[in-house]
């Protein structure tokens, strides 16, 4: 589902300042006599294009909302988030018409955007019982860059690692438009990790392997908590979240998931 298990502690092209206050409503349209038609006008119930912001985007995406709220979603932080970022800026062109449904959508080489529901989750689960903003996130898989601009409405500072040359290069596209001042993407190899920005606040991952890397574990800090997919048993891939204390790690299995394999290495 999701991007690559990726990132890395000697991770190259690292810092890219991208804000979420580029997301600004477009002009109102000037009032019209009834009847009157409007150059170029989107005809009744389009998806706007992938240049689209504004009062239609932003139906289509509040629409998107409400469905996960009513599956199950409650954390207002994180349906703000979802509600703010335009997820149709992060999609391939013709793809735009299938950005707010709940469905993973391929982003190339071999990847996908993860279903909106699944993002939620999982930033529901990175949030909970937590103060809001977290401090620093480390996130294991950028991707096309969607839940990275996410997390940098939940955080006071993000570390997006990826292992694709091919994503990070894509993700630094469709990011740097939104000027987001707080999150920073890193080239690299993430299943160690990144020493540089520990301890976290909070660690997810867009990748899963037969275990949560010891490397994530260590670089959590006391209160922090680790969203991953892993493999619990063989060909079973579950949502684990982990909470460090002051003693060690508790750690809780949730439900089936289905990610693509943490790998290693950089290409």
């Amino acid at each position: 589902m999701s991007q690559p298990g990726a990132g890395g502690a000697r991770g190259r092209g690292a810092r890219f300042p991208a804000t979420l206050e580029g997301l600004r409503p477009a002009p109102a349209v000037p009032a019209r006599r009834a009847g009157a038609a409007t150059p170029g006008a989107r005809p009744a119930g389009a998806v706007p294009s992938a240049q689209g912001v504004g009062l239609d985007s932003a139906a289509v995406r509040q629409a998107m909302v409400q469905r996960l709220a009513q599956q199950g979603v409650t954390h207002p932080a994180v349906l703000q988030a979802l509600a703010a970022v335009e997820r149709h800026r992060f999609v391939d062109s013709a793809l735009v018409p299938q950005a707010y449904e709940d469905t993973a959508l391929p982003i190339g080489w071999g990847q996908t955007i993860s279903k909106p529901s699944v993002v939620a989750r999982m930033l529901e689960l990175l949030c909970a019982g937590q103060t809001l903003p977290l401090g620093r996130v480390l996130e294991i898989g950028t991707g096309c860059g969607y839940q990275a601009a996410l997390l940098a409405r939940l955080a006071r500072e993000v570390y997006s690692m990826e292992r694709l040359r091919a994503l990070h290069d894509k993700a630094r596209d469709n990011l740097r438009p939104l000027r987001i001042p707080n999150l920073h993407l890193i080239l690299g190899d993430g299943t160690a990790g990144y020493p540089a920005g520990a301890p976290y606040a909070g660690i997810i991952a867009a990748a899963g392997g037969e275990a949560i890397p010891q490397a994530w574990l260590d670089q959590l800090a006391v209160g922090g908590r680790l969203v991953a997919p892993a493999e619990v048993q063989p060909g079973q891939q579950r949502l684990v979240v982990v909470q460090r204390t002051a003693t060690g790690w508790q750690r809780e299995v949730l439900e089936g998931v289905r990610f693509v394999p943490l790998q290693s290495g950089v290409l």
